[in-house]
């Protein structure tokens, strides 16, 4: 769900489905139990869908909706859509994470792998914790990858003199997210507890350009999108790109290496606190120089 939405391709995307998954069990894995017997939840920035399945698997009777605003990954989406076995309901709708509210209070709200898209994210924190029930739980996962050289080398060469005149703006760097001590402030001035950690991954992928392959469903989008309208300056673009990634992850007999890190938040609302409190004001306490502003750019990010 970026602020500048890419042309976003659901089955590439899936194509390490299982390696994007984990990050988000193990987000929910810090989840404890919600305040309702059958709880409202939202998935910000649910992508394809596949990922907000689980969350009807681990609350079976709660009502789901998924949000993103991405045409291409909802389609997919609502394959997953209707009754849930459990006696819950899972359902999606367009809206955009640089405007969107609950309509009405909701247990838990998760966002993975979106926020990094969204200038300014950490200032829809007050808003949305407002929007919790008491008891409520909001809890985001964003990759923190932007200074490895999967990140970095596109980056050197979208700003080459070759790829300046037409890249320019449209990568950002790593202010796309916080430092988790950042996320940690932020949440508990808008008066949460919070737990906040990162973990690096280790993938392992599968076959030829495997680094490649996971940045074209992702970190790529915006060069690609941006490159469109000239086929041959795309492809160029790539092969560039594929020749120093080949470098700097080399294939090994099992597949290739590829370290990702990630910073996760769980944060959840006192249980005597009213929707619709005064975390708005708080959380501007939180803001350092420059950290919610953000640019209007395009992102490079990661899902």
């Amino acid at each position: 769900m970026p602020a500048t939405t890419p042309t976003w391709d659901p089955a590439q995307y899936l194509r390490h489905a299982g390696h994007r998954a984990r990050p988000f069990t193990d987000l929910l894995a810090r989840v404890h139990d919600l305040p309702a017997d059958r709880p409202r939840i939202a998935d910000l920035g649910c992508g394809p869908g596949n990922a907000t399945v689980l969350l009807a698997d681990r609350w079976p009777t709660a009502r789901i909706t998924g949000y993103d605003n991405a045409p291409q990954m909802l389609d997919r989406a609502r394959r997953h859509a209707g009754p849930t076995p459990g006696g819950g309901h899972l359902d999606f709708a367009v809206a955009d994470a640089r405007t969107w509210s609950p309509d009405e209070p909701v247990d838990l709200l998760v966002s993975n792998a979106t926020l990094q898209w969204i200038p300014g994210h950490a200032d829809r924190f007050p808003d949305w914790i407002d929007r919790l029930a008491p008891g409520g739980t909001l809890a985001l996962q964003v990759p923190g990858n932007f200074d490895a050289p999967s990140h970095r080398l596109m980056r050197e060469l979208a700003d080459s003199r070759r790829w300046r005149h037409r890249l320019d703006g449209v990568l950002r760097h790593d202010d796309a997210v916080l430092t988790p001590q950042g996320y940690l402030a932020h949440l508990t001035a808008a008066g949460c507890t919070a737990d906040v950690w990162e973990t690096t991954y280790v993938h392992l992928l599968p076959g030829e350009d495997a680094v490649l392959d996971w940045v074209k469903g992702t970190g790529l989008l915006p060069v690609l999108d941006a490159l469109d309208d000239d086929p041959p300056a795309r492809d160029a673009f790539v092969e560039e790109y594929r020749a120093v990634l080949r470098a700097a992850y080399p294939a090994e007999a099992h597949g290739t290496p590829f370290p990702f890190r990630r910073v996760f938040a769980v944060a959840r609302k006192p249980e005597g606190a009213a929707e619709g409190g005064d975390a708005e004001a708080a959380g501007a306490a939180a803001r350092g120089p420059g950290e919610a502003a953000g640019a209007a750019s395009r992102a490079v990010g990661e899902r």
